[in-house]
């Protein structure tokens, strides 16, 4: 089986360097990078993976051209939400009929990908709790265990399901605790709801994830982002079985010491994905008359933090 990764990021280079330090002779795992200078840097170099007290260097196969490779069977999109569309065009000589297109974005914006037909690949979509820190280009931190839910929005071929099926298998054998759903959509809800809640609020403040605990005011604010978020999910037919604001506290408790993407986006003075998580709240607010004043000023917020720096 051959496994491309798109997107050298925390991600990206986690799941390529731990799917590699399990394959075997019948599979080859990749990674995909827009940029050549950077791929074949990465070759040199190869990915260093820091998991506990253990450092390791993993020989990934990095490539900066689509069109070289041979025909793939599965891609994993791990590229910021914003960067969905120019990626999914430079990776489109891998978009075939037997290749199964994995989504991995934060947010609900790349939903909107569940055409298959939209590439000619199959699309599903994975909700994963995996903490990675990026402290270099291919130096990355394992910054806390989690688990991947794996999943199609709507009924799949049999085959289909055998490939997804797979894909959880590879991943279990690389480490990472997984999981098929029948219900991704309801994952992915989850773990906005994490996102909405945490990510702006430690990139407003400066703060880890468990930080967030210790200040009554970020704490405050936390409840009333997924609060409001929970009136727009049921204003739209979501519903939950466990309750998303305490589910979001045991997040911030369980990965206290994690630096969340959007803290990590603003530290090296990147673009954050503020629009495709609170922003996809604020949106479907509007659409469906829910305000969602909170979520409206921290957008504004970050909004003036990515000024500063563009």
């Amino acid at each position: 089986m051959r496994i491309a990764i798109i997107g050298p990021g925390a991600l990206g280079c986690l799941f390529a360097a731990k799917l590699q330090s399990s394959t075997n002779e019948q599979d080859e795992i990749l990674l995909i990078d827009h940029r050549e200078e950077r791929a074949e840097q990465l070759n040199k170099q190869k990915i260093l993976l820091e998991s506990g007290t253990d450092s390791n260097r993993y020989p990934v196969t990095v490539s900066s051209s689509p069109t070289a490779l041979a025909p793939v069977d599965i891609l994993l999109c791990c590229v910021k939400s914003y960067q969905l569309p120019s990626s999914l065009e430079f990776i489109a000589p891998l978009l075939t009929p037997r290749a199964l297109l994995v989504f991995f974005q934060n947010g609900i914006s790349h939903l909107k990908y569940s055409e298959q037909n939209t590439f000619g690949a199959t699309v599903a979509y994975a909700a994963t709790s995996e903490g990675a820190t990026r402290l270099a280009s291919g130096h990355i931190r394992h910054a806390g265990t989690g688990h991947t839910s794996l999943g199609y929005l709507s009924p799949a071929a049999d085959s289909d399901n055998r490939q997804l099926q797979r894909l959880q298998q590879k991943l279990e054998a690389a480490g990472f605790a997984s999981s098929i759903s029948d219900n991704i959509a309801e994952k992915l809800w989850e773990k906005l709801f994490v996102n909405v809640g945490i990510n702006g609020l430690t990139a407003m403040y400066n703060r880890t994830n468990g930080q967030l605990l210790t200040s009554c005011a970020a704490r405050g604010k936390l409840k009333k982002l997924v609060r409001e978020a929970e009136s727009v999910a049921h204003a739209i037919g979501m519903r939950q079985e466990n309750d998303p604001v305490l589910a979001t506290l045991a997040v911030c408790k369980r990965t206290a010491r994690n630096i969340s993407s959007m803290l990590q986006d603003i530290r090296n003075k990147r673009p954050t994905e503020i629009d495709a998580i609170n922003g996809a709240i604020s949106r479907l607010g509007r659409a469906n008359g829910i305000p969602t004043p909170v979520n409206d000023e921290l957008i504004a917020q970050i909004k003036k933090i990515e000024a500063q720096y563009q």
